[in-house]
């Protein structure tokens, strides 16, 4: 027997196992990598913090140079709005209706500000980073900014700015006429700033899992701080896929070295779980 038919096995009797209870998936951006779309710590020559660390993604760096700013995001969302998902998007996304369905709860927590989850058929979802797919307003309080607003990216025009990256051709508030902003979390604001984040939600999660399963993530945020330190506290069990097998030390993680594309459609198989096409 082959270490993946080894490692499926193992996944697909976690998940039996729970049966009505709550399972939480966590998913991070090594999961987005069959789609083509590189990580952000990972060890891959175009993992985006590796060329440009946290500087430019702060609100302090958006405040100083806006137009920089937008020409470093449109750079790369491009790639992400225009990205298909694989396997293991479409396997969650079985995941979620199969539980749902045998009576258990579930939810999707995701680090990725691409829109794979969504056009996979995700729904039971928190996306505690933002969306690419939105902007926001920057100035706390207006309609369109925090706690609660946002716009749709696509109702803003930006042919003008690609062709001449300037500040007069940046997008703005339809409201009070500021610079829009990306909806984002950036390095430097929380979790708890923009009710979209549902991090209240997020912190129920954690304490009321009853199986932690981590796809494609380094363990480098505070959100997955969160789940490993409640599911130890708790002793949830907590399964982690990652072909690269990057571990959260002394935390009691069980790590398959697999890819999700292969690995989750695999346990879905054995557990008779329906992938729509």
């Amino acid at each position: 027997m082959s270490t993946l038919e080894k490692n499926t096995q193992h996944l697909a009797k976690a998940l039996a196992s729970l049966k009505d209870g709550y399972l939480v998936v966590v998913t991070g951006a090594g999961i987005s990598v069959a789609s083509g779309l590189p990580t952000f710590r990972g060890t891959e020559p175009d993992a985006v913090w590796s060329r440009d660390v946290t500087e430019m993604g702060t609100y302090r760096f958006f405040r100083e140079d806006p137009v920089t700013s937008w020409r470093w995001y449109l750079s790369r969302f491009s790639k992400l709005l225009n990205a298909e998902p694989n396997p293991a998007h479409d396997a969650v996304a079985a995941l979620e209706r199969w539980q749902l369905e045998r009576g258990g709860r579930f939810l999707l927590v995701t680090q990725n500000i691409d829109t794979l989850h969504e056009a996979a058929g995700s729904q039971e979802m928190v996306k505690v980073h933002g969306t690419a797919d939105r902007v926001r307003c920057p100035t706390d309080g207006c309609v369109h900014g925090a706690p609660a607003g946002s716009l749709p990216r696509n109702d803003f025009d930006i042919t003008a700015f690609q062709e001449n990256p300037s500040l007069e051709h940046l997008p703005r508030c339809p409201a009070c006429g500021d610079i829009l902003r990306q909806h984002v979390l950036w390095f430097d604001e929380f979790y708890a700033m923009h009710a979209d984040y549902q991090w209240e939600k997020t912190q129920e999660a954690a304490m009321e899992a009853d199986l932690l399963l981590f796809i494609g993530t380094s363990f480098a945020v505070g959100v997955t701080e969160l789940f490993l330190q409640a599911g130890t506290v708790s002793r949830t069990p907590m399964i982690s896929i990652d072909p690269g097998k990057a571990m959260a030390p002394m935390y009691p993680l069980d790590v398959l070295g697999e890819k999700a594309e292969e690995l989750l459609p695999a346990a879905c198989a054995e557990l008779g779980v329906k992938q729509l096409p």
